[in-house]
């Protein structure tokens, strides 16, 4: 008899649902998501010493939970709920409530068995929160400047004023994460070999030093589909249609679109990759997501062997 012990957290606002086990007679309980009572569930789960431990990304509200599963070295792992209700799909477990889930969470653990999610640095996810908050504002900005198109004389001032406060805070934000990696001599050094490379800015960079450390020992392929530049086949029968990208980190992919419209104007080794790709027919999507892709490799290959642009060296590997 197997002495493995999975355990799926259901998280809500206000309270965790804890499975032992992903069966219908799995002992469930059932804890007030506070402080206290996280630090009481952490202490329970050391004495079981689970295998594993899976719990759902929620918007956030796994963040404190998840950091202290690290802090207690308890192996813990966040997945995306698509997967977890694809899983679910495929047991044939359709019925939905917190027990339920939980279980399910462990089920998955048990069946799947994912790695354990690493833990960030205090730096970099200091980075990714700056950066979440920049894009927020971003986005704020942008419907205010919407508003202000068809704003009523009454109401224009008002937007005005808010927009003025939008670009100081964006400007703000953007001074603390560049003083942040300055503070920290690895990530100077990154920002410095990454923006070295035509066509890549400084929030390019920020948002690369952010999420690629997740990307040590892949290979092209993985990371490819880990920042959502892989192209998936769609074919059945007869039928063969066209591949697509799909899922992947979007906040590296849309910064890497824009770095990528840049480089195929001003990077030789990109632009002579992507008009040699146009002239054998390809369409100009197709192309720009291979030229997206090859200047990712690019980047990789720069941090990794710790070598600024090289345009010669890289028109070879093109």
């Amino acid at each position: 008899m197997s002495n493995e012990c999975f355990v799926g957290i259901d998280i809500s606002q206000k309270e965790l649902v804890v499975a032992f086990g992903g069966e219908e007679t799995s002992p469930v309980e059932t804890w007030p998501y506070t402080e206290t009572q996280v630090q009481a569930l952490i202490q329970g789960l050391k004495e079981r010493q689970p295998t594993l431990i899976v719990l759902e990304a929620t918007g956030g509200l796994e963040r404190p939970l998840l950091e202290a599963l690290h802090a207690a070295e308890l192996p813990a792992v966040r997945v995306q709920p698509r997967r977890v209700r694809a899983f679910a799909i495929a047991e044939g477990r359709l019925a939905k409530t917190d027990t339920l889930d939980a279980r399910l969470l462990a089920a998955f653990a048990q069946r799947m068995t994912p790695p354990p999610t690493p833990q960030a640095d205090e730096t970099r996810q200091t980075l990714r929160d700056l950066l979440t908050r920049r894009q927020q504002l971003l986005q704020i900005r942008t419907a205010e400047r919407n508003r202000l198109a068809t704003a009523p004389k009454a109401t224009r001032k008002s937007i005005q004023q808010h927009l003025e406060w939008l670009d100081k805070e964006i400007r703000r934000l953007e001074q603390e994460i560049q003083a942040d990696i300055d503070q920290a001599d690895d990530f100077r050094e990154q920002q410095h070999l990454l923006t070295s490379v035509p066509g890549i800015g400084k929030m390019t960079a920020f948002h690369l030093l952010a999420f690629l450390s997740q990307l040590e020992g892949k290979n092209a392929k993985q990371i490819a589909a880990f920042v959502g530049l892989a192209p998936y086949s769609r074919q059945s029968g007869l039928k063969d249609k066209k591949r697509h990208i799909f899922g992947g980190r979007r906040e590296v992919r849309n910064v890497l679109y824009m770095a990528t419209l840049a480089a195929v104007r001003f990077n030789p080794v990109i632009r002579a990759f992507f008009l040699r790709l146009q002239q054998a027919g390809k369409p100009f999507k197709v192309a720009l997501v291979a030229a997206m892709r090859k200047l990712l490799t690019i980047l990789i290959a720069i941090l990794k062997h710790r070598q600024p642009w090289n345009p010669a060296l890289h028109a070879r590997n093109a």
